[in-house]
């Protein structure tokens, strides 16, 4: 197995030529669910986009958007029963559209592989030795590894001549000291299990760290950031220099900021309390942190556009939870500053990040002493492009930097390939 170095996001100027192979089709399994993406690496443009979900149920539902000719969004509802059959379902679709997944153009399939433990740093091509390791990390990430290693099987099984290359979640946050990965618990039993933190949306972090130095003029080397990844999941970087040095999220995803139906962080004796005195048992508990929790258990909805109406309405649930999810992002905004020693700017991004405004001018409210203000009509404007919202006068830039974790995946995926020689 061989780790490579990580590509940054531009493209040396003979792969943006090299014909004919410069189409990379990006994946992204998950348990009942693949979405995808088909780019041309000369000049990242997407040629196709679609998701097959509801996999195995009784009625599943493929919806694929050719982005070249007509761009005619197509859905159809049919039973899905497997992710092979998922798979087939989108090389059929791609094939109506003259993209096939036998075409010469073809270089590489990207996936999405959600857990690589410490032994993946960097994108890494599939062999049997890279999908029996990914397979080993399950008990740490049961609920994602599965699906990623499905997909792979079944991409690997429709085109065994094409490089695959699984792009890491946790890969980003491997530069991390380790004295903020380390657990403060004995040394041996947490080597013996892999007891530590790993951090999660690490092609998000890398992506929007990376876009938000371009944003200030600056290179990822010169800049320090705070990046909010903020959807139904949601997570935390302290980037420096380019490299991240904590993150909020954990051994799994459920560690750190308040999201949509996770808690984030919880004192770890609340486990043994639910046990002993709930007679929870621990896969209760397990369910009840990552699916009734966070949001949609504070007040029953995970939505924020739709928690942000019940706040103007006057709904007291809606607003405590609201208040709930604000303080943990500021405590953790806070301790990154601390981390850190100096910020240069802190990016949102991700649904949340994206487009709820009155989430981002919350967070840095009262944080002014630290340099961080939002002028309140570029908060409000709505736009998908990288942009300001501080102002002029702020000592910290506060940004919000659409995500592209597919595009991210797309060019460490295209950027290995070439180094291996023409993949045709």
């Amino acid at each position: 197995m061989t780790a490579h170095p990580s590509p940054t996001t531009a493209l040396p100027d003979e792969l943006r030529s090299a014909p004919p192979a410069t189409r990379v089709l990006v994946l992204n399994s998950g348990s009942s669910s693949v979405k995808y993406q088909l780019l041309d690496m000369r000049d990242s443009s997407r040629l196709a986009v679609g998701l097959v979900e509801r996999i195995g149920e009784q009625t599943s539902r493929l919806k694929h958007t050719p982005l070249t000719g007509s761009g005619e969004e197509r859905e159809r509802e049919e039973p899905i029963a497997d992710h092979e059959a998922a798979l087939k379902a989108v090389a059929a679709e791609l094939a109506a559209d003259g993209l096939g997944l036998d075409s010469p153009e073809l270089s590489a399939i990207g996936h999405r592989v959600v857990h690589g433990g410490l032994k993946f740093t960097a994108p890494t091509v599939i062999t049997d030795e890279v999908l029996a390791e990914i397979q080993r990390l399950v008990p740490v990430a049961p609920l994602h590894n599965p699906a990623n290693i499905t997909g792979i099987r079944t991409a690997q099984a429709l085109r065994p001549d094409l490089p695959q290359v699984a792009v890491f979640d946790t890969a980003f946050h491997t530069t991390m000291p380790e004295s903020a990965a380390r657990y403060a618990i004995d040394v041996a039993t947490a080597d013996e299990h892999r007891v530590r933190r790993y951090g999660f949306h690490g092609t998000s972090h890398a992506y929007v760290s990376r876009e938000t130095a371009k944003l200030l003029g600056k290179t990822p080397d010169d800049v320090n950031v705070i990046v909010l990844h903020l959807g139904n999941g949601a997570s935390a970087s302290a980037v420096r220099g380019g490299r991240c040095v904590d993150t909020s999220m954990g051994l799994t995803p459920l560690e750190g900021l308040v999201m949509g139906t996770r808690s984030g962080d919880v004192d770890p004796a609340v486990v043994f309390h639910l046990a002993r005195v709930g007679g929870m048992s621990i896969d209760e508990v397990d369910t009840l942190l990552n699916k009734k929790s966070g949001l949609v258990g504070l007040c029953g909805d995970n939505d924020m556009r739709e928690i942000r109406r019940r706040v103007d309405e006057g709904d007291q649930a809606a607003a405590l939870a609201f208040d709930i999810y604000i303080h943990r992002l500021k405590k953790y905004i806070g301790a990154y500053y601390a981390v850190l020693g100096r910020v240069d700017a802190i990016a949102f991004t991700a649904g949340v990040g994206e487009n709820a405004a009155p989430v981002r001018e919350a967070a840095v409210a009262g944080l002014e002493e630290l340099g961080l203000a939002v002028d309140g009509e570029l908060n409000a404007v709505r736009s998908d492009e990288a942009r300001l919202i501080s102002p002029e006068y702020a000592r910290v830039a506060v940004a919000v930097v659409p995500t592209d974790e597919e595009l991210e995946i797309a060019q460490q995926t295209y950027a290995l390939v070439a180094t291996l020689g023409d993949p045709s």
